[in-house]
């Protein structure tokens, strides 16, 4: 059997179509299976143009499975603007030489006619309340769009049945896009689906911006800016932690000293329900649990981050 040591550095098997997909998944098993007990599957689902954050995403599920797909797949259903679609990178080559480095088994990059055979799909997963408030609000359709294609990536890394020994299948995303994580977690748990749902810590730069793909797009002065994002999380976070008022409008008037970024929320929620917390957050101290979200706009990027309060 191998280790994930020793899938490090080594090129990962790239596959296009489901049933390559199921293929290799039960040839790398049955090569990397323990001897006794139940085998491990980790799933990292990606759009591609990696960067650090996703290398340290898909290092965390190579520690902690036997084998490890990651799937490259930009999913045009949760762009609700065609141009922003258009845009976004397609670094195939570049990313499997991070995916090598981070030890991924099998890159699932399917074309579109492998996710979607007939088209956009004519049956959908509503995202409901919870995909409507937040990032729903700001990009109607976005959250269904993800949610389909998240169903659809499970499915298709799903262990074979017909393999002889058991497997426990796990699915990796980052903690940065927060929402995404509760409308997935939730998705799981509503249809059942025979996988745990693994949340990995964002992944930040030396100067406190967390990780995106987005942030390519920024110049070098609206990434200075843009560090305002961090300031204030921080700031609410350190009240948090001496259990003091959070005062989140105070927090958040940090934006009005940067003019090249557009506040479009800042709110404290409950991080499993997304429900706005509006006890303590003001005149009494902090107690309890809470997920702080922001969004903001820098030019013409939108970037998101959070901070866990409490646990």
């Amino acid at each position: 059997m191998s280790t994930p040591a020793d899938s490090a550095g080594r090129t990962p098997r790239i596959v296009r179509t489901a049933a390559e997909l199921s293929a290799a998944i039960a040839r790398a098993i049955e090569f990397n299976a323990p001897e006794q007990g139940t085998a491990t599957l980790g799933l990292v689902p990606t759009m591609g143009a990696l960067h650090s954050g996703h290398e340290s995403l898909v290092s965390t599920a190579r520690a902690h499975n036997d084998v490890l797909v990651v799937s490259i797949f930009v999913n045009e259903l949760q762009f609700n603007d065609a141009q922003d679609f258009a845009r976004y990178p397609r670094t195939l080559e570049a990313d499997v030489e991070i995916l090598a480095r981070a030890g991924a088994d099998i890159v699932f990059a399917p074309q579109v006619s492998t996710v979607y055979p007939d088209g956009r799909p004519l049956i959908k997963i509503d995202s409901g309340e919870l995909g409507s408030k937040f990032e729903g609000a700001s990009r109607p359709g976005h959250f269904d769009g993800m949610l389909a294609v998240v169903a659809k990536l499970l499915h298709f890394a799903m262990p074979p049945a017909t393999l002889g020994v058991p497997v426990s299948y796990r699915a990796y995303f980052g903690q940065k896009d927060a929402q995404q994580l509760v409308l997935i977690s939730r998705m799981v748990a509503d249809l059942n689906y025979p996988v745990e749902i693994c949340s990995v810590p964002i992944i930040r730069s030396a100067e406190g911006l967390a990780l995106s793909s987005r942030n390519q797009f920024l110049t070098a002065e609206q990434a200075k800016a843009a560090l305002v994002i961090h300031r204030a999380l921080s700031l609410v976070k350190e009240r948090a932690e001496r259990h003091e008022p959070l005062y989140l409008e105070d927090a958040a008037g940090l934006f009005e000293m940067e003019p090249l970024v557009e506040l479009d929320y800042f709110e404290l929620v409950d991080p499993r329900t997304l429900q706005e917390l509006a006890f303590n957050c003001q005149d009494t101290p902090f107690t309890g649990e809470g997920l702080l979200l922001v969004a903001a706009r820098v030019g013409e990027v939108r970037l998101i981050d959070n901070m866990p309060l409490g646990y």
